[in-house]
């Protein structure tokens, strides 16, 4: 579903993300594990769009999207929920989850987004500023899933989330996945979450992967040890 190959990434002369090759799969939830300042946030924003690559293929169901603009990847069929959400506040719920139905030529919110996020149904009409942290998480995913994605992009999406919300959060990841067929990328900082969702594990770090191994046999001290400050 989504190969990257050789990819290259830098701010001016000084490169972050050093020739990474890794892919996903139809159906697969890849971490992409790391700590702060490893390169996590840059390469979602790169695979969004969001930050020029400097070199490497990017290629989205078969078809290489590394020169297309941000938009044009949504229309490819990449969704991204950033880091700290993101959410317009000013806007009611409703009229955020709109915002991602622009590349679908609909008008109205597909009943099955609300089915999956029930607290965003009873608060569409409340404005996004308002909600708690965990509800503008689900109003970020969601707004993210309106656009019907194949590959679903979410950069350190526990950040700042109490740990109850973090598990229903897992829970809703994979019922997503499972509902809708999608591929997705989680950045990630607590092994827990990425452990309990993940399929398969990978670590960054200073912009290289230094790890790969599928769940089921993953050692997780070793995961634990990269972590570590």
């Amino acid at each position: 579903m989504l190969d990257v190959a050789d990819y290259r990434v830098a701010y001016g002369q000084s490169e972050v993300i050093h020739g990474l090759n890794f892919s996903l799969k139809p159906n697969e939830i890849v971490a992409i594990l790391g700590r702060n300042g490893m390169g996590k946030t840059t390469l979602m924003k790169s695979l969004m769009g969001v930050i020029p690559s400097s070199s490497g293929s990017v290629k989205l169901d078969g078809a290489e999207v590394s020169s297309m603009k941000s938009y044009q990847r949504v229309k490819k069929g990449f969704g991204f929920v950033p880091q700290g959400r993101m959410i317009f506040s000013s806007m009611t719920v409703k009229e955020n989850i709109e915002t991602g139905l622009t590349t679908t030529g609909r008008r109205n919110v597909p009943r099955d987004l609300y089915d999956m996020f029930p607290v965003l149904l009873e608060m569409r009409n409340r404005r996004g500023g308002n909600l708690s942290g965990g509800q503008q998480q689900q109003l970020a995913i969601a707004r993210a899933l309106a656009s019907d994605p194949k590959v679903l992009l979410l950069d350190e999406p526990t950040e700042g989330i109490q740990p109850s919300i973090i598990r229903e959060m897992g829970r809703t990841l994979k019922q997503i996945r499972d509902q809708r067929g999608l591929s997705i990328i989680v950045s990630e900082q607590v092994l827990s979450f990425a452990l309990d969702i993940a399929d398969r594990i990978l670590v960054i770090e200073k912009g290289n992967i230094v790890f790969e191994e599928t769940r089921d046999k993953v050692d997780e001290a070793k995961v634990a040890s990269y972590l570590s400050v």
